[in-house]
């Protein structure tokens, strides 16, 4: 599962790019300035989408430019031809893990699907270094919007966002300091007001998850070994990634990969708290609360089948201090709850059979009411 571009998207900028480019639209000098102040010393910044290059001249040395349209990267190798560029798009960035010092997304991340932007969002966190800043501007509104014909690029496909579940979208993906703030400005459509949104590259676990997951499963936190891994359930005494082979939900291939458990396994993984710690007994109630408003508000947008809570110190300080495990009588959106024991060689009062057995009835799911 990869975030997708909209197609007909991609299709008019490659016929209109030549128009675009004569649009000579005024350079965000002062945002990217902004961003180059903050940049990490060492690596890349990337600007992704960056169409024509419009941005480029401004956002200094050592920028590569990334854009999914051939015609439009013509464009910007013609205005900029000392300046590297790839043709990809958001979502499959072609770089290694932790090696940008900044990235810069003008206008770009608006034109994917609402559900795909988290996996986008985090795919740009894995390839920043942690403490990387990015700048991000889409615009601010309700639903998807297609530019008709009178636009002089028609057919482009636009999601607009709400700035409070934009925020926390990019939280999800494992970023901090995040800020969001509307601007009317001056841009077409000028109804729409730009979201502009500025975060950092936190040290912790992005969200891996997209529409159509028959499963998403929450833990409490990241350790700090599962954050500077980039993976959860990580270390050596944790029993989640061997119980779930057993319980026969892990693909070949996805032993300790979230990214092919997602997309080919449809199961989605994220946290309950985003902010790493040495131990869970670290986060607070408050964080626990915030933690399940959040997955409210994310599975109410990707509504998968079922979530599985890892941990029941999670769900009862911040949800149900009387919980057992099982179904849940509270809901995470439209989508029903399991919670299970901790899969960490600590609890050593839950064996890994029972371990098994739980994730094994999370995926088949709740029991059908009788009619």
């Amino acid at each position: 599962m990869r975030p997708g571009l909209d197609a007909a998207t991609v299709a008019a900028y490659d016929v209109g790019a030549a128009t675009y480019a004569a649009r000579g639209t005024i350079p965000a000098t002062e945002r990217a300035a902004a961003l180059v102040a903050r940049r990490l010393p060492d690596g890349p910044l990337l600007d992704l989408g960056c169409g024509t290059g419009n941005d480029l001249g401004v956002l200094g040395a050592g920028v590569v430019g990334l854009d999914p349209s051939a015609a439009m990267l013509g464009e910007a190798r013609a205005a900029h031809p000392a300046v590297p560029l790839v043709r990809a798009a958001a979502g499959a960035l072609p770089v290694r893990p932790r090696s940008l010092a900044g990235a810069w997304a003008s206008k770009s991340l608006q034109h994917l699907p609402a559900a795909h932007l988290p996996l986008a969002l985090a795919d740009l966190h894995r390839g920043l270094a942690v403490g990387a800043p990015i700048s991000l501007r889409l615009f601010a509104g309700a639903g998807v919007v297609t530019s008709d014909a009178d636009d002089d690029l028609p057919g482009r496909q636009f999601t607009l966002w709400d700035p409070g579940a934009l925020v926390g979208l990019v939280e999800g993906a494992g970023f901090v300091d995040v800020h969001a703030r509307t601007d009317a400005g001056v841009g077409k459509p000028s109804d729409w007001p730009f979201l502009d949104v500025t975060a950092t590259r936190g040290r912790t676990l992005a969200d891996t998850v997209g529409p159509g997951m028959r499963l998403l499963v929450s833990g409490l936190n990241p350790s700090l070994h599962a954050a500077d891994a980039g993976v959860g359930y990580v270390g050596p005494g944790n029993r989640f990634w061997p119980a779930l082979a057993e319980a026969g939900l892990l693909p070949p291939g996805a032993d300790r990969d979230p990214w092919r458990l997602l997309a080919t396994g449809g199961i989605g993984m994220t946290d309950l708290v985003k902010r790493a710690t040495p131990r869970a007994s670290d986060l607070t109630t408050a964080e626990y609360r915030a933690g399940v408003a959040r997955l409210d508000r994310l599975c109410t947008m990707l509504a998968p089948e079922a979530v599985l809570l890892v941990g029941l110190a999670g769900w009862r300080a911040g949800a149900d201090r009387a919980a057992t495990p099982g179904w849940q009588a509270r809901h995470l959106g439209a989508s029903p709850v399991y919670v299970m024991p901790s899969t960490s060689g600590l609890n050593a009062g839950t064996s890994r059979a029972d371990l098994v057995a739980h994730l094994r009835a999370a995926a088949i799911g709740p029991p059908q009411a009788a009619p």
